[in-house]
């Protein structure tokens, strides 16, 4: 059985998806949810879902201590599933090639820097773009810029908003996130 944390930051719908997902998945176990604020709703999917979670701060992000607790798990890869933080390269050196993330456009437009949730929708209907999708990538040292594993589009309507896109792209996420982890690690 290969184990998998997710690092989230907030609501957690894209965890709470991908556990559902792989629930019964005879390969792969989401054993561990671990969260960098303790008001995150995703602790509270966590414990509703039977998996163990864990509170962190940036300290232990880049000193080594998040590393020690994923190891404590027997984390064999890592989800980031709507997690703000930048990854410090100690942890990238732990668990090479084992890091994806998914990001709420087509990158490489929209990503980087502060380019997270209702800022990239607003970006992306203010350049009236026709699509915007998502995007399944491996995570290196700089904010999106890892290595395209998996895309997917939808249409943006010119009646659209930053609200009514977010929901386009959740449905995407919720649907293709999980079934590509599935396909990469299972």
């Amino acid at each position: 059985m290969k184990n998998i944390a997710i690092l989230a930051s907030g609501s957690g719908t894209n965890a709470e998806a991908i556990a559902n997902h792989l629930a019964n998945h005879d390969s792969l176990n989401v054993c561990l949810i671990a969260a960098n604020k303790s008001d995150a709703y995703v602790l509270t999917r966590a414990k509703n879902l039977g998996i163990t979670s864990t509170v962190f701060n940036r300290k232990d992000l880049e000193n080594g201590s998040l590393i020690e607790e994923l190891k404590f798990h027997k984390i064999d890869y890592v989800v980031l599933a709507g997690f703000l933080l930048k990854i410090p390269p100690v942890l990238i050196a732990a668990f090479p090639n084992r890091i994806i993330n998914i990001h709420p456009a087509l990158l490489p437009k929209y990503g980087g820097k502060g380019m997270y949730g209702e800022r990239v929708h607003q970006a992306v209907i203010e350049n009236k773009e026709s699509v915007s999708g998502i995007t399944i990538h491996y995570v290196n040292e700089h904010f999106d810029k890892g290595e395209i594993i998996h895309k997917r589009e939808c249409k943006v309507s010119e009646f659209d908003t930053p609200t009514t896109l977010a929901a386009k792209i959740h449905e995407l996420e919720h649907k293709y996130f999980p079934q590509q982890i599935e396909k990469l690690w299972g």
